[in-house]
């Protein structure tokens, strides 16, 4: 059975998961959506975690089966940061304080994943 582009996406948050909580990270949220009105689209972000230092990371992940166009980690746009950033703030409006925290990519080409840890500034 082929897989959907849904259930791929799935399959790469839970190795990107995975692999972030071997490194001592914790999940704080999942697939975080943020709406901007009926005809303006919003933003996401797939995986929320915690540093052990108490950083929060806003985690994009990118999944390719090869390196054509650029691989995985070229695909995060310039639009797709705006829209990860919107995402954030509004996030961190709900909270009490606002932590330290750092925009993160784990892009996963093929078999290959790689954790770009500050890949991007709001």
């Amino acid at each position: 059975m082929a897989m959907t582009p849904k259930s791929a996406g799935d399959r790469a948050e839970a190795l990107a998961l995975a692999h972030l909580l071997r490194h001592g990270l914790s999940l704080v949220c999942r697939n975080y959506r943020v709406a901007r009105g009926p005809h303006a689209r919003g933003g996401e972000i797939d995986l929320i975690v915690r540093e052990r230092d108490g950083t929060l990371v806003f985690v994009e992940v990118r999944a390719r089966r090869d390196t054509d166009h650029g691989g995985a980690a070229a695909s995060v746009t310039a639009r797709k940061r705006q829209r990860i950033a919107l995402a954030a703030q509004h996030y961190l409006g709900r909270l009490p304080q606002c932590p330290p925290c750092r925009f993160d990519v784990v892009a996963i080409d093929g078999d290959a994943l790689q954790w770009i840890r500050g890949a991007f500034d709001a």
